[in-house]
C-alpha cells in the first residue's frame, strides 16, 4: 500500500503469498480459497461454466483468482480508509 492508495501489486502479493485450497463441484464450479499470510483471513473466489463439457481448470482458476482479487480490493480499501481516518483523528 502507498500512503493513501492500494496497488494491484499489493493485491497480487496478498494472493501470491496465500495458502491455497481449491475444489471443483459438479464438474463445472471451481472454488479457490486463499488463506492470507499474517492475518489468516480467507477469501474465496469462484469460477463456473454452464456445461461441464466446457469446463477448463485453468480458466476456472483464473476467474476464481479475479473474483478473489475483486473482493480484496474492497476489503483493503476499507482497511486503508479506517487507517487514514484514525490517523486524521490523532
Amino acid at each position: 500500500m502507498n500512503n493513501n492508495s492500494i496497488t494491484q501489486e499489493h493485491i497480487d502479493d496478498l494472493l501470491d503469498s496465500a495458502e491455497i485450497e481449491e475444489h471443483t463441484f459438479f464438474g463445472k464450479n471451481h472454488y479457490v480459497c486463499y488463506k492470507l499470510t499474517g492475518s489468516g483471513y480467507t477469501v474465496v473466489g469462484m469460477g463456473a461454466c454452464v456445461d461441464p463439457e466446457n469446463f477448463n481448470i485453468d480458466i476456472g482458476r483464473r476467474v476464481a483468482r479475479q473474483d478473489a482479487s475483486n473482493q480484496l480490493w474492497r476489503l483493503e480499501g476499507y482497511r486503508l480508509q479506517c487507517y487514514l481516518s484514525d490517523e486524521e483523528s490523532l
